[in-house]
């Protein structure tokens, strides 16, 4: 399977290096990737440090779930860029800019449960009992009491 993708990633990498070279040239071709790497690494910079003093700052239990998408979208938008070529450069780049995150969050998140959090019934396998995020759940108030096997005692006490 991996190999499969990086076979895709290459022809598709080598079709638009091809077709730009063509159409514009080899000298610009190769300025417009050096470009597109520089321009993607600084926004690449700016988006983690921003997203990091955002998580720095505190989330509530409502923005958990869109500061995880965003985390996974950052994430996979630096890779893209530092990836080599056109095509992945493009594609990181506007995965790190905040509108079209936004459109992108829902393909991360499925029916409002993290992509791998959904469970056979297309709800998020979120336990049935204890604390959620939220804070609501059951709490059951109890003691522990030291339990004493009273067959165990017996065997013991008597004398030989």
């Amino acid at each position: 399977m991996a190999m499969r993708l990086f076979l895709i990633y290459t022809l598709v990498e080598l079709a638009v290096i091809v077709a730009l070279a063509s159409t514009i040239g080899f000298g610009w071709t190769v300025l417009l990737l050096l470009t597109t790497f520089v321009v993607g690494l600084a926004l690449a910079g700016s988006q983690v440090k921003r997203h990091i003093r955002r998580l720095q700052s505190g989330l509530t239990a409502a923005t958990v779930q869109g500061a995880a998408a965003d985390s996974v979208l950052v994430a996979l938008g630096t890779v893209l860029v530092v990836i080599p070529g056109l095509a992945s450069s493009v594609l990181g780049a506007l995965l790190l800019l905040p509108p079209t995150r936004a459109a992108a969050r829902p393909l991360v998140t499925r029916d409002g449960c993290p992509a791998g959090a959904v469970g056979r019934r297309r709800r998020c396998a979120r336990p049935r009992w204890g604390y959620t995020a939220a804070g609501s759940g059951d709490y059951i108030d109890g003691e522990v009491i030291d339990v004493v096997d009273v067959e165990t005692q017996a065997v013991e006490r008597k004398p030989e």
